[in-house]
């Protein structure tokens, strides 16, 4: 398998905390997240050192409309170290010596992502969730001049229903973002 030298993986918030749904609500539902884990790992060791991976974490302190939205969820309110905003163990695995670029807002895309990626113009993105960080990261990511390719496979939402929303929609600003899964990435 070859995959263009001039594209980078972005490997989106496969942490803890969007993995555990025994304790954590925003889990994908019913270990779903794991449904990913192939794809994830095949895309991975295929792109090498051309993968960075991100991080959500709270916003410390919480501010403007984040004052709000964490008044629902309170207890994900807490410093980026916690370990609930760690990656998860197969994840962690994967990324040590890659780039890591933790952000305090849904989107992933800006100027750190870019740098970790080295201005590439290119990116396939995975991770979780679909209807969340990954349609975020995507679309600004596309408005920035970014050829973006979504490997659904190794994507999950916060419902099936939701990850397939979030899919149509990014289909909706081809050919900025192209819906694809592993097999054809990978080729």
């Amino acid at each position: 398998m070859t995959v263009p030298s001039d594209e980078w993986l972005v490997v989106i918030d496969r942490q803890k905390v969007f993995a555990e749904s025994d304790w954590s609500d925003w889990a994908c539902p019913d270990g779903s997240f794991h449904t990913t884990d192939a794809a994830f790992k095949a895309l991975a060791e295929a792109y090498g050192d051309h993968v960075v991976y991100t991080r959500y974490v709270a916003p410390t302190p919480a501010q403007d409309a984040w004052i709000d939205y964490f008044k629902d969820w309170p207890q994900f309110l807490v410093p980026p170290d916690d370990p609930m905003y760690d990656l998860t163990e197969d994840t962690a695995a994967l990324a040590a010596g890659h780039p890591i670029v933790s952000r305090d807002t849904f989107g992933k895309w800006g100027s750190e992502l870019a740098q970790a990626i080295g201005g590439a113009k290119k990116i396939v993105l995975c991770g979780v969730a679909t209807d969340c960080c990954v349609i975020t990261t995507a679309l600004a990511a596309a408005d920035a001049g970014v050829a973006v390719r979504v490997a659904a496979d190794a994507c999950q939402g916060s419902s099936p229903k939701n990850h397939q929303r979030a899919l149509d929609t990014m289909a909706l600003f081809a050919p900025l973002i192209t819906i694809t899964d592993s097999a054809e990435i990978l080729g």
